[in-house]
């Protein structure tokens, strides 16, 4: 492995640049082949649907360096399976299974120098994206499409590392639709969720709780994460089409239930707050962001959740087992991990 003169320890979540990405274009009706670039830029017509249409949406994914010197790709197969149900969400030439595997690899090996050492809480992040990249006026699907996918080292998504948060939630915001695009991973999602992000910070809260766009009863996400709590020994998340299938709350549940936890997805009223142990945001970038209280602006209620100052016991095992098999500290009895040398 080539040397890099970095502080690994002290890496924030930011984009750095590496040596190369990867790109494949749809044209012609078929997917042409793998090309390896340096360039940190994309050519593309002013007119690209991409840019007036929001034919776009992108995945993200990590890889860790293990003790035994082994880069492992956290559950790429799950990420190509939702990468295709956001391209057919949206009319996009969906990217075969196969490909999308393919492409991961080879960044990844392109790129192995900036895979973080272990032992330190950094890793390399994977971002694919999609785009439609032929030139409208007219509002329909383009024909031609391009995937790249760009790899950053990065550290932990929050400054603090695994402590507990504040979170606020209003009623008078809504990240996504009912029946809209909200189970899928497209850029628009967060595009909407940038004013109430930016009204939580400037309030000096970590992310907007959303409820459900429809009735507003309901728990939804938080942010651009899932949401989970833990009560009488049971793992609980909402169960709603306006969430973003996380792939991280898919294996945290498997976790639980590995753990001698129950498991219990449903729509979760916003009164059963008052009634939780524990409360957590989860997602790719942090893995689990513990939650010690979420206000609610709209009526001055304060839910609290634990202390202040330490992640919940339950919350603090379900994220230590999820980070041990992602680094190879543990069996992988579920076969998650991509193996890359």
């Amino acid at each position: 492995m080539a040397e890099n003169n970095i502080d690994w320890a002290s890496m924030s979540f930011s984009y750095k640049p590496t040596d190369f990405n990867v790109r494949c274009t749809f044209k012609d009706g078929q997917w042409g082949p793998i090309e390896v670039s340096d360039s940190e830029y994309i050519p593309m017509h002013i007119s690209a649907a991409c840019l007036h249409y929001g034919q776009e949406s992108f995945e993200g994914l990590k890889a860790f360096r293990g003790k035994d010197g082994k880069i492992r790709v956290f559950r790429p197969e799950e990420n190509a399976k939702r990468f295709i149900r956001s391209a057919e969400g949206i009319g996009m030439e969906p990217m075969p299974e196969e490909l999308f595997l393919e492409m991961v690899r080879n960044v990844v090996e392109l790129n192995e120098r900036w895979v973080p050492p272990y032992g330190v809480d950094a890793s390399l992040y994977i971002r694919p994206f999609e785009i439609g990249i032929t030139p409208l006026l007219g509002v329909r699907p383009a024909t031609e499409y391009m995937v790249v996918m760009l790899v950053s080292p990065v550290g932990a998504y929050f400054k603090n590392g695994f402590k507990p948060t504040k979170v606020c939630m209003s009623r008078e915001y809504d990240r996504v639709a009912p029946k809209g695009t909200g189970s899928i991973k497209v850029g628009g999602n967060y595009a909407a969720s940038i004013v109430a992000g930016e009204r939580a910070h400037n309030l000096g809260y970590s992310v907007m709780l959303y409820l459900d766009p429809k009735e507003k009863k309901y728990l939804d996400e938080c942010g651009a994460a899932n949401f989970f709590a833990i009560k009488d020994n049971t793992y609980i998340t909402p169960a709603s089409d306006s969430i973003l299938p996380s792939i991280t709350n898919m294996s945290l549940k498997q976790i639980a239930e590995d753990l001698g936890i129950k498991v219990d997805a449903r729509p979760i009223p916003f009164e059963e707050l008052e009634t939780f142990e524990e409360a957590s945001a989860c997602g790719t970038a942090a893995v689990c962001s513990p939650i010690c209280q979420i206000d609610d602006l709209d009526t001055g209620k304060v839910y609290t959740f634990g202390s202040p100052d330490q992640a919940g016991p339950l919350t603090t095992k379900l994220y230590n087992r999820l980070r041990a098999i992602q680094n190879g500290d543990v069996e992988d009895t579920h076969g998650w991990n991509m193996i890359i040398g």
